[in-house]
């Protein structure tokens, strides 16, 4: 039997595509640094063997996937291709693999991970369906007829897939280290937009969504009269939201998600707008809304001491700002305690401004040393330079953690895409 082998197997996109080969009887094992991640539980508890890398894993017979962040000059790429072995890029085995069912590819700058994770529990409620998310999550059916997946922009990786539907949440600037402008990102999401086959679901509420052309219909939501799905009549409340939807004017139905936030409401109306296209029992998309668990790492909430700990991996100002905007309608009579690791300093330097702005809706930010790319050099930029633009805020790190035990019953929110959860262990392990 083949072998799979998967070059950095521990990342998001990765173990989610290894477990799904798993599951759907093909022989996989991968290889990766020895620090540990959270996407490897996952693969752990699959009986997926992982490798601290080396050339001599890689034997004759097997089939390569490399993950997107390591180069052909990697000593396992590098070996595969000595052996005259297949070897495939992640995004590139991805784009082949879902010709094989009604591929449904969730894409924006962001939102994408909870939407896609939306999206498959609804469908399967109604049809087998298999699935990747972005948090490392991946799940392969026997007879599967659907295939909902996370399609990143980052260096316009997108342009493999050729999917029959997509979702587009909203287009905004970031990757500032590849994209140059948001007119960049716009051109790539257009070019995106061309290669779908069946139909994109946009919300309409985003003003760079509005301008996307394609082949196919093009379906607006959001919260605004001109869209096709318009959620209308919202009620929020602290244990989550209801609204109505219409249809082009005419009311469908009335649906309750238990999350916080506008930007949870446009997530589940892109698939409310979806399922509806799709023909889907409208009572399964409003009982598999309702039991919707949450993927990890997107407002992960726990109860320590007296107070809540939230974990997200916002690391750009809008994600913050509705993460911060989640919060209070979830807990309105408790303080607001953000702690920030920005992620790259390039996506740092760019929006400098915008995160203390974000930070500064928080009744107390603190802050983490910057969590670096490989991919760039960090310059004269230090994290006192956006300590410098919030009033009151404190840089902290794992020694001096406890001081959060100051904000009794406050809900404490631990956001980045680094290494944060670090920081929060720390905490964590500082009641014990």
């Amino acid at each position: 039997m083949t072998i799979y082998h998967f070059v950095g197997i521990k990342g998001s996109g990765m173990s989610a595509l290894a477990q799904i080969l798993h599951d759907m009887g093909l022989q996989v094992q991968g290889s990766d640094v020895e620090k540990t991640f959270f996407t490897q539980l996952a693969l752990e508890q699959s009986g997926i063997t992982i490798l601290p890398f080396q050339k001599e894993n890689v034997k004759p017979g097997m089939n390569v996937i490399v993950g997107n962040a390591f180069p052909d000059t990697h000593e396992e790429v590098e070996e595969a291709m000595k052996l005259g072995l297949p070897v495939i890029r992640y995004h590139r085995f991805l784009g082949d693999f879902m010709k094989q069912f009604t591929s449904i590819a969730v894409t924006g700058a962001h939102g994408k991970t909870s939407t896609t994770g939306l999206l498959s529990h609804v469908i399967k409620g109604a049809k087998p369906t298999a699935y990747l998310i972005g948090d490392g999550t991946g799940k392969g059916v026997e007879g599967a007829e659907y295939f909902a997946f996370e399609a990143c922009e980052y260096r316009r990786h997108f342009l493999s897939y050729f999917p029959d539907y997509a979702i587009m949440t909203n287009i905004d600037f970031d990757h500032p280290d590849y994209f140059a402008n948001v007119d960049d990102v716009f051109s790539a999401f257009q070019e995106m937009a061309w290669q779908v086959n069946k139909g994109i679901f946009a919300c309409g509420d985003d003003e760079q969504l509005q301008k996307i052309q394609a082949k196919v219909p093009v379906v607006f939501y959001g919260f605004d009269d001109e869209n096709d799905f318009q959620a209308r009549n919202v009620v929020k409340t602290t244990e989550g939201t209801t609204f109505e939807v219409y249809v082009r004017n005419t009311y469908y139905h009335t649906f309750s998600i238990p999350t916080f936030g506008d930007h949870n409401i446009l997530n589940a109306l892109s698939v409310i707008a979806l399922s509806h296209y799709e023909n889907l029992d409208a009572e399964i998309v409003k009982e598999r809304l309702l039991s919707f668990q949450g993927v990890k790492r997107r407002f992960s909430e726990k109860v320590v001491g007296s107070q809540v700990i939230i974990d997200d991996y916002a690391h750009h100002p809008t994600e913050i700002k509705v993460t911060v905007e989640a919060a209070r309608q979830k807990y309105p009579n408790r303080e607001i305690v953000a702690v920030f690791q920005p992620h790259t300093f390039s996506r740092t330097q760019t929006f400098l401004n915008e995160f203390a702005n974000s930070l500064n809706l928080a009744d107390a930010a603190y802050l983490c040393e910057i969590f670096g790319s490989a991919r760039e050099n960090h310059g004269k930029l230090s994290i006192q330079d956006l300590a410098g633009k919030i009033p009151g805020s404190r840089v902290i790190s794992e020694d001096t953690i406890d001081s959060l035990k100051a904000h009794e019953n406050a809900v404490v929110i631990f956001m980045g895409a680094g290494d944060i959860q670090k920081f929060q262990d720390a905490y964590e392990k500082s009641f014990v």
